[in-house]
């Protein structure tokens, strides 16, 4: 009976999402369910209790999954217009090859996932969903020494791909694939394909600059696998020996010729510990598990197009056929740090606080500020798969945000650096009213009083030291005032009409009792203190909302204090 419960309330969730931007409600599901099963009544408390897990599973897909799911299960979605592609990725070259689309994302876990490499994830995503087609995550770790994996960053690398609304349905970790490794290492060396090469690198270096082979290069399999067997268990110690993949030696580019596929590496692993000293560098290892994983195209940078070359030749020795490569132009993002190296060496160094640093470009980074996935998505989509290099600016990205957070975020005022003003000559109480959102009056607002009694009220420092004594402004959604001194005010009249033809400013302003104390870190990790209405103690936290002539900012409870992570403006 309660996969069948399940089964009635996930039709009603899914139909309930849809109609409704991919958000389902558990009352309206429930009624719906009850309406349809009146006998469901007599147990309406675990009909709610169930209907609430399956809607919080809805409501964290995407809406194109959503619609995946229902005509999976033969929902009829007659009603519903289609909606019109905003951005149509290109079709994937030679599909009618395949019997089914295969992509990957191949992150290495010595970092967290940023806006350049994401840019691979949210493409093959599109793909996979755009032709029903299979996504692998595949974790590449395989370098102890010069990449070290981090353990913590395989699950914060899952949870930024699951928050962007990724979905993968095979998972691979290459560290845990050494015996496939050293089985087609071995075929290798057997076939004469490749070599272990136990010259030091500069006399490797200099020889093939030279074009000219070195001496391990055409001894026979048997001393290359007597030599690869002593790489295995220790006789040949770290640096003494690296299995090379023969290629042409006349190629034009020098990285081609012979390129490294194995070497030692002693450093303990992770995950592994001290199991494995011999480790594949990275076009051996992906090389295979493109092949073995039935990969049909790849999504990568142009910088990959060497080790495409690199590759073809290990395909062409093991008689696999090469998937689809389609390489993309890099792309920058103005004074956003994206190198992978360069944010690890600031956080070990303390530069960085972690990973989600204001400053960073990185996933976590954007999430904590309040960037919306979709955001991310739709940049990614407009750059698309051009071959050119694409330079973005923190205004494409905070203009698509504002865009998406505007219409559903409400607003509350804070006031930077607070400073005390008390208002003399009120001719009577005053109750201004705030409002949540100007387009939503069914959202309501808030209220504040101001009496001849409670006449001391929180302004910005900045604001106040702009103006000169006898300046008039007007406090927002309540009076025009005229300054008096650095703490105090007079009424000065009531109508808006003075305000414009004065052309006097409005700003901001709370009751001295009316707020919270909140510290709002800026991008560039600087923090701005202030009080924010306390009717934000109300909200679900965290939360995104709109603070008055200051900006999008995301609000943390941390420490029983309030944060925020300044978003834009």
């Amino acid at each position: 009976m309660s996969e069948d419960l399940r089964t009635i309330l996930k039709k009603h969730a899914l139909l309930n999402a849809l109609k409704y931007d991919g958000k389902a409600e558990v009352k309206a599901v429930v009624g719906k369910a009850l309406s349809e099963s009146p006998h469901l009544r007599k147990m309406a408390s675990e009909v709610f209790k169930i209907a609430a897990d399956v809607v919080a599973e809805i409501n964290t897909m995407s809406i194109a999954d959503q619609k995946s799911l229902a005509e999976a299960l033969g929902i009829s979605l007659m009603k519903e217009k289609p909606k019109k592609e905003e951005h149509l990725l290109p079709p994937l070259p030679n599909v009618q090859k395949y019997s089914r689309i295969h992509v990957r994302f191949a992150p290495n876990p010595d970092s967290v996932i940023h806006l350049g490499n994401t840019r691979a994830a949210l493409l093959s995503d599109e793909y996979a969903k755009m032709y029903r087609g299979i996504f692998t995550l595949r974790f590449e770790d395989t370098s102890p020494s010069v990449k070290p994996p981090i353990p913590e960053a395989y699950e914060v690398i899952r949870e930024d791909l699951r928050w962007l609304g990724v979905i993968w349905h095979e998972e691979y970790i290459q560290s845990e694939r050494l015996p496939i490794y050293y089985e087609y290492a071995e075929k290798l060396l057997s076939m004469c394909n490749a070599y272990v090469c136990t010259c030091r690198p500069e006399q490797f270096r200099e020889r093939v600059l030279a074009k000219t082979p070195c001496p391990c290069r055409d001894l026979p399999p048997e001393t290359h696998l007597k030599r690869w067997e002593e790489m295995l268990n220790g006789t040949i110690r770290k640096g003494g020996a690296v299995v090379r993949i023969k290629t042409d030696l006349n190629h034009p580019n020098p990285a081609i010729r012979d390129w490294p596929a194995m070497r030692i590496d002693t450093k303990p692993h992770p995950l592994q510990g001290k199991k494995y000293r011999v480790w594949p560098l990275y076009n051996f290892a992906c090389g295979i598990d493109d092949h073995l994983m039935g990969i049909t195209h790849i999504l990568r940078g142009k910088e990959h197009e060497v080790n495409t070359q690199r590759q073809l030749y290990l395909y062409k020795y093991l008689g696999w056929e090469y998937p689809e490569a389609i390489h993309y132009g890099r792309l920058k993002i103005e004074g956003a740090v994206l190198s992978k190296s360069k944010i690890r060496q600031g956080i070990e160094s303390g530069i960085y606080k972690d990973w989600s640093d204001p400053r960073l470009g990185t996933i976590a980074a954007l999430r904590k500020r309040g960037f919306l996935p979709e955001t991310i998505r739709r940049l990614i989509l407009e750059v698309g798969v051009k071959p050119s290099e694409a330079m973005i600016s923190w205004d494409n990205l905070e203009a698509i945000n504002r865009k998406l957070l505007d219409p559903v975020t409400k607003r509350f005022v804070f006031v930077p650096e607070p400073v005390p003003l008390r208002i003399l000559d009120l001719p009577k109480e005053f109750i201004a009213q705030i409002p949540l959102h100007p387009d939503h009056p069914e959202w309501g607002g808030i209220a504040h009083k101001i009496s001849p009694s409670l006449n001391t009220i929180m302004v910005s420092s900045k604001d106040l030291s702009s103006f000169k004594n006898g300046s008039i402004f007007r406090l927002m959604n309540l009076f025009n005032v005229k300054l008096l001194d650095s703490s105090r005010c007079a009424f000065f009249s009531e109508s808006v009409a003075d305000v414009k033809s004065l052309g006097v400013p409005i700003i901001q302003w709370l009751p001295n009792d009316a707020g919270t104390q909140l510290s709002v870190i800026m991008p560039d990790a600087k923090v701005t203190e202030g009080v924010v209405d306390k009717n934000i103690l109300n909200e679900s936290l965290p939360g995104t909302f709109q603070f008055y002539r200051f900006g999008f900012v995301k609000v943390y409870r941390e420490d029983s204090r309030l944060v925020g992570y300044y978003t834009h403006g």
